[in-house]
């Protein structure tokens, strides 16, 4: 959608259309009622890029619309983004405009910013940036205090503090603190992330034994949930991820839970038996985890065969989708062992197609 097109007034007529849609996309699948997750109408998104136009001696933010992808249309103002994203944008043009090193050849902005005031600015060239490029953002940075710079450039990149933010979300009365870097996945709605945080704690109130999450990015739901189980063991493929995820687990003062860098499909060939288990899986435990619940959060692909086969094995499953139709297949393939009791929605992407789902299955 085009960003003048974007209407707050319109969030509820949108949603309600989301969720028609889900539901009938989901009707033969015999689920119970939907519960649905609503997002702030404006400034929910913490993050944002955007294009840098040049245009004489003018230069502003732009977007692109699929149906016409030469012509850039111009964004002074985005609402989805956070409020001080919106703060951030003509600030930092105005600091930039009349100073060349900075200026030229600056083709892209992003942001991303936290629940708590900081924010990251990454700035990307089409040259290469030098020592006078750091000297000038130094002192850009100096009018930004609370801001972090880097500098990209092809192969190269210059972090002038640092190259992350730290978020706190309020999760079922409680604080969690998190490492989010940049250009590496971070869920993008803080409201609606609390909201699937404590969603999944209501599902798994009468849970206990270990859980076994695949998928488990930061940390993001293995921390708070950590409070319903014995042990958890989380598994990533992201490197970036996985230092994230270890960080904010000792920075959460959290004992029981251990991440493991391994793609999904390798831990469920390992734990299916397709040959011995690997010494990473072994060193962390996964030889005596014996999990009451397993919880994936797979990308838009959904579940390969393999790792549907070894969560059929745990008699609950909390499965968070970012695609309703894969997840509708996952559910299908899962249906002669396990029911559905719980349904959710969550509007993590207003005025968008795109829905977030929650299911929670048991054994039949």
């Amino acid at each position: 959608m085009r960003p003048d097109q974007i209407q707050p007034e319109q969030y509820d007529a949108q949603l309600q259309t989301k969720k028609d849609t889900l539901i009938a996309l989901m009707a033969d699948q015999n689920l119970p009622e939907l519960e649905v997750f609503e997002s702030a109408p404006s400034h929910y998104r913490m993050r944002a890029e955007f294009r840098i136009w040049h245009e004489g001696d003018d230069l502003f933010y732009a977007m692109f619309d699929s149906a016409d992808p030469r012509q850039p249309i111009r964004v002074d103002q985005f609402i989805p983004a956070s409020a001080l994203i919106n703060e951030l944008m003509p600030k930092l043009l105005d600091a930039i405009r009349d100073i060349p090193v900075l200026r030229h050849k600056l083709f892209q902005v992003d942001f991303l910013t936290t629940t708590t005031g900081e924010a990251l600015i990454s700035m990307l060239y089409h040259k290469p940036i030098d020592e006078a490029w750091h000297e000038a953002a130094v002192a850009l940075n100096e009018q930004f205090p609370a801001c972090h710079f880097i500098g990209r450039s092809r192969k190269r990149k210059q972090v002038l503090t640092r190259d992350f933010v730290m978020e706190t979300l309020r999760v079922g009365g409680r604080l969690y603190h998190y490492q989010q870097v940049e250009n590496s996945f971070t869920q993008p709605n803080a409201g609606i992330s609390e909201k699937m945080l404590e969603w999944a704690l209501d599902v798994t109130q009468n849970c206990s034994g270990d859980l076994l999450e695949m998928y488990c990015g930061n940390g993001n739901f293995s921390i708070p949930l950590s409070r319903r189980f014995d042990r958890v063991i989380g598994t990533e493929i992201a490197k970036v991820s996985v230092n994230s995820a270890s960080l904010n687990i000792a920075m959460n003062g959290v004992k029981n839970v251990q991440v493991i860098k391994m793609a999904s499909e390798d831990v469920s060939a390992a734990l299916n038996g397709e040959g011995e288990l690997p010494k990473a899986l072994v060193q962390a435990g996964m030889d005596t985890l014996n999990p009451s619940v397993v919880l994936v959060d797979p990308p838009r692909a959904g579940l390969d065969d393999a790792t549907v086969e070894l969560v059929r094995k745990v008699d609950q499953i909390l499965y968070i989708s970012c695609n309703p139709e894969t997840l509708k297949n996952n559910l299908e393939a899962l249906s002669s062992t396990h029911e559905v009791k719980r349904f959710a929605m969550f509007d993590q992407f207003p005025y968008t197609h795109h829905v977030e789902a929650g299911v929670f299955l048991e054994r039949r």
